[in-house]
């Protein structure tokens, strides 16, 4: 028995000239889609209404309920204190440890717990009012 090879021609196509020529010529296409898309974005710019003013608010927006507090605190007070408070303050509690170093009292405790208590207090009461307002 003898084995009959049958000599089949792959046809193959090289990877050099032929798929680099087919990557330039998408690359080329999709250049010049952006090309167009971007003349035509220069000549009519789209816009519904004026540009985004990032420290004037619409009245409808709220934000999540863990900004509440901050959100209406910005209501009250000047945009430029209203958020250089909250920064300061946190500045403030981590850097607390590395600047007082002497030995705590009760007096100290006691401080301590009225003014967090109070703060506490008063981020749910502001955060209420801005879910209410």
């Amino acid at each position: 028995m003898s084995e009959i090879k049958e000599n089949k021609s792959v046809e193959t196509i090289p990877f050099y000239p032929d798929h680099i020529r087919t990557e330039i010529r998408v690359v080329w296409i999709l250049v010049g889609l952006a090309f167009i898309i971007g003349t035509i974005a220069v000549f009519s710019p789209v816009g519904l209404e004026e540009p985004a003013d990032p420290m004037l608010t619409p009245d409808h927006v709220k934000p999540e309920w863990y900004f509440l507090a901050l959100y209406q605190l910005l209501k009250y007070i000047p945009k430029t204190a209203g958020v250089l408070i909250p920064i300061i303050g946190l500045i403030v509690v981590f850097l607390w440890p590395f600047l007082d170093r002497r030995a705590d009292t009760k007096k100290q405790n006691r401080v301590r717990f009225i003014g967090s208590s109070i703060f506490v207090i008063l981020l749910i009461a502001m955060t209420i009012w801005g879910m209410n307002s």
